[in-house]
């Protein structure tokens, strides 16, 4: 037995182990599906992000040079009549208003009408931007590698590389030519277009105005207002003029005096977008305008934190993923962060993290997306079912494996005991009947009644050897289904005399009492020779195992129903443990215990009842008193049963 469990041990093991390197190569499968979902949909929210951005960027890309006056001259329009919509309050609450830095350093917005005396539809926003573009003009004073915003690069560090698993989108697409031309948003590269000679006027309004005033205090040999530094900005550089003094009212007397020369389209250089920062939350994101080597740039300031709100209320606060992720937008200025703001859950440490750096002229926003714990895939929960099942199986596959290989090894226990016990059951008698045969060739019985008494003595042993033979030979039969029954009907009384003849003797002898009940029971179908055996068999039994006992009786009493008969066989013995109430029928059982290794026999009586019970359509079963002994019970169905094929297959010829 201890072989057999090593050896179920070692096929368990290796069964187990590539088991379970599948159940975790399959949960590491899907852990890394539902982290590559994920990182798709955060990518997807990006490019949503990035989307808007970037019709932001094209529309304002598409403008008219002009726009940016309080009258424009649309297309199929000569003269500048049109109010600019950018004179209106826009629609997006995050941008502050429009405005135009002259090449002179000068302040132009399209919420500041020139043609009437310069009155303004917002007075504090147009404050607002005049500050604006006041610092502007100290900053651009500087290179454009330190005033304007560049793209973040991160500091390459050393670091182990790993092996990147395929993302949810790249095993079907391949996004690198798209990563590539998403480093800016809008155009790239400086662009030509045709602008009318009204444009180009309409362009330098303010710089005609500026110009004009400039020639009358040169005139009073007095420094241009334009010119002068205030009194708050006395250390702060002047933003050097784009352009000779004096050639924007030269430009505007020659588009006068020879209209028909000027008639004919300018060239106007636009460049892309750019953005610089103009305080903490302030951002100016402009373009670049050249028209005859004078540079204009256009462009609208946005306030940092309402513009991260937008994003983050437009693309996330509304999303089912904002209920298990969290989302941080940042604005960085020089390396450090300026603005950030926070969305969504907050937790335990991310296990998932994406982040995107926008591009340009947007390179100061960085957008991370973190996660605690990624949703579960739907087939997570199909393969936990399919594990505890596969479990369970497994468990009591080897569970089953077990008690069949232990049933089968304690069954080979029992037959080989069974052969050591018939070994002795049939020496007992054999060697009993030969000495009384000598004593009787010897002459020792003197008298006749001695010699009687031998002789019955012989007639019991024969009649007990040839009863083992017997039961062998019907147990033998049984097992390989080969028994032929009788069935007739006929009554108890009509068996139990036969009963009490074959076992009266050995009754007598060992001092036992057999009493039976009073009821007469009717009449039921049975095997005649077959129930005789069993209730020898069942007499015998209490006979062997009560005989130590302080009283010896046995009583047999029938009951009946509509239904069945009942036959109960009880005794004064010492009982039956009760976990082997139902091992007791088994084949070749004995209970281990000092009462039963010192009492013959050979474990079939039991289980030869068990069978024979069976096949006449009843069954039976065991009990302990609620004194001393046990009770057997056998119960028959009055009316007779349809045999069983299996123990009806031919007549057995012994």
């Amino acid at each position: 037995m201890k072989r057999l469990r090593i050896l179920l041990l070692i096929f368990c093991l290796s069964l187990s182990v590539p088991l379970a390197y599948f159940v975790r190569h399959t949960y590491r499968s899907l852990d890394q599906e539902e982290t590559a979902q994920l990182r798709y949909f955060a990518e997807t929210l990006f490019d949503e992000m990035e989307r808007e951005l970037a019709v932001m960027v094209r529309k304002e890309e598409n403008r008219a040079i002009d726009e940016y006056n309080f009258y424009y001259a649309p297309d199929g329009h000569e003269a500048a009549t049109t109010r600019s919509p950018l004179s209106w309050p826009p629609h997006q609450a995050y941008i502050l208003g429009y405005l135009q830095n002259n090449p002179d350093g000068s302040f132009q917005t399209p919420l500041r009408n020139t043609e009437k005396g310069d009155s303004e539809e917002r007075p504090a926003v147009a404050a607002q931007l005049e500050a604006v573009n006041r610092i502007f003009n100290r900053k651009r004073t500087l290179s454009p590698e330190v005033y304007e915003i560049q793209p973040l690069t991160p500091v390459p560090v050393k670091q182990k590389t790993e092996k990147k698993e395929p993302g949810f989108a790249d095993r079907f697409l391949s996004l690198k030519r798209t990563k590539e031309q998403s480093s800016y948003l809008g155009q790239a590269e400086k662009r030509t277009e045709r602008i009318t000679s009204e444009q180009v006027a309409n362009l330098d309004r303010t710089a005609q105005k500026a110009g004009r005033e400039q020639m009358k205090v040169r005139d009073a040999g007095k420094r241009p207002p334009l010119m002068e530094k205030p009194a708050s900005e006395e250390s702060a550089p002047m933003a050097t003029p784009d352009t000779d003094e004096g050639a924007t009212d030269e430009m505007a007397a020659a588009i006068r005096q020879e209209p028909a020369l000027f008639a004919t389209a300018f060239q106007a250089e636009v460049g892309p977008m750019q953005s610089v920062f103009i305080d903490a939350d302030r951002i100016f994101i402009f373009r670049r305008i050249a028209v005859r080597n004078r540079i204009f740039r256009q462009g609208f300031v946005i306030s940092g934190e309402a513009f991260l709100n937008h994003l983050a209320r437009t693309h996330f606060t509304d999303q089912p993923m904002s209920g298990f992720t969290r989302l941080e937008l940042t604005i960085v200025s020089q390396g450090r962060k300026s603005t950030s703001i926070h969305f969504g859950q907050s937790g335990d440490p991310p296990r998932f993290s994406s982040d995107r750096r926008f591009p340009r002229p947007f390179s100061f926003l960085r957008a991370t997306l973190n996660c605690a714990k990624p949703p579960e895939s739907p087939g997570r929960q199909t393969l936990n079912m399919m594990v505890a099942v596969l479990a369970g199986v497994m468990l009591a596959g080897m569970f089953a494996i077990y008690r069949s290989a232990r049933a089968v090894t304690e069954l080979s226990d029992r037959r080989s005991r069974f052969v050591s016990s018939v070994t002795h059951e049939l020496k007992t008698p054999l060697t009993n009947i030969r000495m009384y045969i000598e004593m009787l060739e010897q002459g020792i019985a003197r008298t006749p009644e001695r010699e009687q008494e031998y002789f019955r003595i012989l007639g019991a042993e024969s009649a007990r050897l040839s009863r083992l033979i017997s039961n062998i030979l019907e147990f033998s039969k049984l097992e390989k289904k080969q028994l032929r029954l009788n069935m007739q009907a006929g009554t108890f009384e009509e068996v139990f005399p036969a009963v009490r003849d074959i076992i009266g003797h050995s009754l007598q002898k060992q001092g036992f009492a057999l009493k039976t009940g009073p009821e007469t029971l009717p009449a039921f179908v049975y095997d005649r020779e077959m129930m005789i055996q069993v209730m020898v068999n069942l007499i015998e039994n209490s006979m062997k195992f009560g005989k130590s006992g302080e009283k010896k009786e046995i009583t047999v009493r029938p009951e009946a129903d509509d239904k069945q008969v009942c036959i109960r066989v009880s005794d004064t013995g010492p009982g039956i443990p009760r976990h082997a109430l139902k091992k007791v029928f088994d084949d070749f059982y004995r209970v281990e215990n000092a009462l039963i290794r010192n009492t013959g026999g050979t474990g079939i009586g039991l289980a030869f009842v068990r069978k024979v019970v069976g096949a006449m359509g009843g069954r039976v079963t065991a009990a302990n008193n609620d004194g001393p002994g046990c009770t057997i019970t056998v119960s028959l169905p009055r009316r007779a049963r349809q045999q069983r094929s299996v123990f009806s297959r031919g007549r057995e010829k012994i």
